[in-house]
């Protein structure tokens, strides 16, 4: 069985210009120009019985949090299309790409369509591209006495899938969240300058630590009582270790991790109004290694961090985030 780290590391013999970060990051940068590229397939990243506009926004919004994770400005997008049947199914869901497009400033500049065999299960991508900050952060730069914070709530889009797996007629904020998450464009914008480290949260808080703390060589551990979450989710699913680590786990997050310098308040840097950003953790010297705390105590490491692709699995039947490049 080949898992999505070792097609990674095979395709890295290939991408082997300095413009891939050595395939350790979210993006490309070339020229002033930050690239990203994500595809979502049907029963995979998102339901079959999503509507599908809410299935365009998705598209953008998660190749925007990318930029977001970079301090990039949105320049353009070139869109990858698949047609099957009568087209309604497109011309719905192009609705939903050209709100998200209009909402932050992205032009759709060119793509490519292609005809799909009856039955076939939709596979949608889009590659989208931002103006490069004075600062592009990656994930590498973390050190040790960094502070780890994080922009935005966790488990919310996790919890509204479970509601649609139970109910795919069901309703409400949390399913929105999961159908239409927002890219943090503004507050990357402002921490990419003075992060360390940063990158967006997609396939699981826990596992994208993890992914930082390898490639910072840094030790990192996250306080679970520390973890933000909103009040939809707790009202859904409480505020118990097991209700935190569902959420640090469950992925679809969009918010961003960023390695602070210890002595910098984010209050002092020009955030948008209604910014939710929490100190979740601390990066030490050591194995670069993910580890948890509750009430000062050490606590397991759960079994599943988050989202890896097997060669066999479908993640819109057990998860839903979309895919990292590492």
């Amino acid at each position: 069985m080949t898992t999505e780290s070792q097609i990674i590391e095979r395709l890295r013999r290939i991408a082997t210009a300095p413009e891939a970060r050595g395939l350790l990051d979210d993006v490309a940068v070339l020229d002033g120009f930050v690239i990203t590229h994500d595809s979502i397939a049907e029963d995979v990243h998102f339901l079959h019985s999503d509507p599908p506009a809410s299935v365009g926004w998705k598209l953008v919004a998660v190749n925007l949090s990318d930029l977001a994770g970079k301090g990039a400005t949105p320049a353009g997008a070139v869109l990858s299309l698949t047609i099957a049947g009568d087209g309604a199914w497109e011309s719905e869901f192009l609705t939903g790409v050209e709100h998200a497009c209009e909402s932050y400033g992205l032009p759709v500049i060119g793509g490519d369509t292609i005809a799909l065999p009856e039955d076939a299960p939709r596979v949608l991508g889009l590659t989208a591209i931002g103006r490069a900050g004075p600062r592009v952060p990656d994930r590498s730069g973390g050190r040790p006495g960094d502070a780890l914070w994080l922009v935005g709530t966790v488990g919310d889009a996790a919890a509204g899938l479970a509601q649609l797996r139970g109910d795919p007629r069901a309703t409400g904020p949390l399913v929105d969240i999961y159908r239409r998450p927002i890219p943090q464009l503004g507050a990357g914008q402002a921490l990419a300058p003075v992060a360390h480290a940063m990158m967006d949260v997609s396939d699981g808080l826990l596992l994208d630590a993890r992914r930082m703390a390898q490639a910072s060589g840094c030790a990192i551990a996250i306080d679970v009582d520390a973890l933000p979450l909103s009040s939809e989710f707790t009202a859904e699913r409480g505020q118990s270790r097991r209700a935190r680590l569902f959420a640090a786990t469950g992925g679809d997050d969009y918010a961003l991790l960023a390695a602070l310098p210890p002595e910098l308040d984010p209050s002092t840097l020009s955030l948008p109004r209604g910014t939710r950003i929490s100190r979740v953790g601390t990066l030490t010297a050591g194995e670069a290694a993910l580890s948890l705390t509750s009430g000062g105590a050490p606590v397991q490491l759960p079994e599943r961090l988050g989202f890896e692709h097997q060669g066999h699995e479908h993640r819109g039947v057990s998860a839903a985030p979309v895919g990292d490049r590492s």
